[in-house]
């Protein structure tokens, strides 16, 4: 600490006692980056598809399959489950998949099924034993995991509590291909694995909330068969069959229509697709009555409609024949009653487009969107989008009017668009531009059927908006050609070859794009290999090279992930230093006190960048700042760290904490770390949303010195102050159970005007609900004008201290 902020304490301490909090706001002591308010968006937990992008069709291009036929004493949450046969089922590879068998719960006893893998590698399938509260998404349930890796190499065992919490890797050697069995033998709070008969593992479950429950089948991304599934309990023993109902070849996002007496045919047609590889296809045969097909938007929860509010869309039709005309509506959830309703004649023989407005006279939060005919003929349908106007979208752009504000109002300064959506391998941005209704979809990392609608010039006019200063990551096989074409898209002049197609596509101004990531946490996944960060080099200077060849002012953020402790990360730091400008670091925000960590491992990380080169002008990016909760304890992990990066000064240069936003009742993977939560007609924030607010609110861009005698463990403190010096401001997080009374001795600040603390407090489960959304917000109240005084800290509470000339 500077030597005349401790010669200050020195001659005050002894006229105090308790906490005392020394600020002198005449220290400068680095600058802030006003980039510290930032947040990660990605197409995960719906974020975006079913989000911010308001397309309110979910499974626009039918590109999801068939559903999955009805199991008799099976539930499915996610996957393509098909049953071969009574004793054998199949699943398609996605990622957690599972059928939950829900017939029985076993604490004592057996459970074994015969599994292998089908074309080619995936990653791991198994198992599920004492399966509680399960749902969709790859995490959500309770219970234990026996995985088989697809090489054959090792058996996964993890605790799943809404997360992934790994227990053992155990190595075995199997040919994955084959046959093989997977057993697990409970017995009195222990847990024994087997393999082909041979017992692998042992484990002493203490857990007495997951003593007992259902078992499953589960896959992660891998096609796997399943066979001859068993269950022993007791004296019975019994081989599970898989009976099945018939389904709708109806694309699983839709439900079928078929009211009166019609004679009616459904087909999800895989050859003659206008985008994407299926349409589907419904026949009116002969009868009287209604056929045709509805969607309720993202999981089916309902399109929220308004009296009075209009919708404009757009489908792709052709008809070999038909009668009469096609049916756009919206209407109830049951389809008996209609709020809007437009005819859509002389359809064509080939694919076109026809568009529509349609003016609810109601307010529904749970209506549909159908397409029908009333006569015979034979329709196909593709690429069906469905918008709000007006006041319900953001600035004109195709996202949610109210999740945009919310955005906005949260103060953001700094947006990043990535995360490992952007591994995967069909994810490339020259897809993402020109006519939405022809981009075509992808298999996404997160969902297998995802949209290409909403891409990274999308993220960018967003931005653009709402004022955010915009990232986006780009995945690493990328050709240097088309990360070339993509800058110049992007920046480039209007006379520049891409540049005038970012024109024609209605932007002529440029985006003035300063920070691309190079690939998502990059060499994670399967752990510190040497190979992986020599490819990674190889491509990020290849991507360098084509994208500084056209815009040298890009920043460009290595990715590549951070193991202080490895060789291969000197190696890294060397090959890209002078080329890569920042490096991504993703701290984990959790705990009451996660800053201390961070700053521990920022220091460290500028430490040893300075040892490798004393002169780099390479820095730290936290684009990520991860976790698995959104309630207090979050929010005081996200305070802590905050004050970490602004005593860092201009090595960070920003930190966008994860998730922007969430679904209600929606978390395909564990990181149930919303900000902003909402469902088809409501939005409402969260403890650590309200934290950001009020930082960035009161975001002043000078450290000033400020120390606590005696330190405490629970008191995290930094004083930042205005370059005019007109405006002092504490930033303090009590990660403690009780409230702290501290004395204030401010000096180098000049006389006091006026005086205000903002406060966020709660338990360290306190979250914001649908029923209570403003249970934890901040709350102000005025304090004394004076450089002197004693302030209560609230327990377990971020606390601004605001001071004005």
């Amino acid at each position: 600490m500077i030597v005349g902020l401790l010669l200050f304490l020195c001659s005050c301490s002894q006229k105090e006692s308790g906490i005392t909090i020394y600020v002198d706001a005449s220290q400068e002591e680095t600058e802030i980056t006003p980039w510290l308010y930032g947040a990660c968006i990605e197409d995960v937990n719906h974020e975006i598809y079913g989000g911010l992008y308001d397309q309110r069709i979910f499974g626009e291009s039918f590109e999801e399959p068939v559903p999955n036929p009805v199991f008799d004493d099976f539930s499915v949450y996610e996957g393509v489950w098909e049953s071969g046969s009574m004793n054998e089922v199949s699943v398609r590879a996605c990622p957690g998949g599972k059928l939950v068998y829900d017939s029985i719960n076993i604490s004592c006893g057996s459970v074994e099924v015969e599994m292998k893998f089908e074309r080619g590698r995936g990653d791991n399938a198994g198992l599920l034993i004492c399966v509680a509260k399960p749902g969709k998404g790859a995490d959500n349930f309770y219970g234990y995991e026996i995985s088989l890796a697809a090489d054959g190499s090792r058996l996964i065992f993890a605790a799943h509590r809404n997360s992934f919490e790994p227990v053992a890797n155990i190595p075995v050697s199997c040919n994955a291909a084959e046959w093989n069995c997977l057993k697990a033998v409970m017995d009195s709070g222990k847990i024994e694995l087997f393999l082909n008969g041979g017992s692998v593992f042992t484990f002493n479950n203490n857990d007495t909330a997951m003593a007992k429950g259902k078992i499953a089948l589960r896959t992660w991304n891998s096609h796997v068969k399943f066979r001859n599934l068993k269950i022993a309990q007791d004296t019975l023993s019994r081989t599970i069959a898989f009976k099945t109902q018939p389904t709708v070849s109806v694309s699983s996002q839709w439900k079928p229509i078929i009211t009166g007496n019609p004679n009616a045919v459904f087909d999800l047609d895989t050859k003659t697709a206008f985008n994407g590889q299926n349409s589907q296809t419904i026949q009116f045969v002969s009868g009287v009555g209604v056929v045709g097909i509805s969607n309720a938007g993202l999981n089916s929860w309902g399109i929220a409609v308004g009296n009075g509010q209009t919708f404009r869309g757009r489908l792709y039709l052709k008809s070999p024949y038909l009668e009469g005309s096609v049916k756009v509506a919206l209407q109830s959830a049951d389809g008996r009653k209609e709020y809007a309703m437009r005819e859509i004649n002389n359809v064509s023989g080939s694919w076109e487009k026809y568009s529509f407005e349609l003016t609810s006279n109601t307010d529904d939060d749970k209506a549909r969107f159908a397409v029908y005919i009333t006569d015979p003929g034979n329709l196909r349908i593709d690429q069906v989008t469905l918008e709000t106007t007006g006041d319900w979208r953001f600035e004109e752009l195709p996202c949610r009017g109210d999740i945009g504000q919310a955005m906005v109002n949260q103060g953001l300064t700094f947006l990043r668009y990535g995360g490992t959506m952007i591994n995967a391998p069909e994810y490339r941005f020259k897809k993402m531009i020109g006519d939405p209704d022809r981009r075509p979809p992808y298999r996404g990392h997160w969902y297998p059927y995802s949209t290409n609608g909403f891409g990274i010039e999308d993220f960018l006019e967003f931005c653009e908006a709402a004022g955010f200063t915009a990232s986006f990551a780009i995945n690493i096989e990328e050709s240097p050609e088309d990360a070339a074409d993509m800058i110049e898209y992007l920046n480039g002049s209007v006379t520049s070859e891409w540049g005038k197609k970012r024109a024609e596509n209605g932007h002529p101004e440029p985006y003035n794009v300063k920070y691309i990531g190079i690939g998502n946490e990059e060499v994670l996944f399967n752990g510190d290999r040497a190979d992986e960060y020599d490819h990674y080099i190889e491509r990020f200077k290849l991507l360098h090279d084509a994208i500084k060849g056209k815009d040298s002012s890009v920043s460009l953020v290595n990715t590549a992930w951070w193991r202080p402790e490895s060789p291969n990360i000197e190696k890294v730091f060397k090959a890209l230093d002078g080329k890569a400008d920042y490096w991504d670091y993703h701290p984990w925000a959790d705990q009451l006190a996660s800053g201390k960590e961070v700053e521990a491992e920022l220091r460290k990380m500028k430490e040893l960048f300075l040892r490798w080169n004393p002169n780099t002008t390479m820095k730290c990016a936290i684009f990520e700042e991860n976790g698995n909760t959104h309630n207090m304890q979050r929010t005081l992990g996200h305070v802590t760290l905050q004050n970490a990066v602004r005593r860092m000064g201009d090595f960070v240069l920003t930190s966008c904490a994860a998730n922007a936003l969430q679904p209600y009742g929606q978390n395909d993977n564990g990181w149930d770390q919303g900000q902003i939560f909402f469902t088809p007609s409501r939005v409402w924030c969260m403890p650590p949303y309200y934290a950001q607010q009020m930082a960035s609110r009161y975001h002043q861009p000078v450290l000033v010195g400020s120390i606590m005698e005696p330190e405490t463990e629970t008191l995290d403190v930094t004083a930042t102050r205005s370059r005019d010096g007109s405006q002092l401001v504490l930033h303090i997080a009590n990660t403690g159970e009780k409230s702290i009374p501290a004395v204030l001795n401010i000096k180098g600040f000049g006389n006091i005007k006026s005086a205000k603390a903002v406060s966020l407090a709660g338990e360290p489960t306190d979250t914001n609900t649908l029923e209570y959304p403003e249970k934890i917000i901040p709350k102000e109240q005025t304090i004394r004008n004076s450089t002197k005084q004693t302030y209560e800290i609230a327990p377990y509470a971020y606390t601004i201290l605001v001071f004005t000339k």
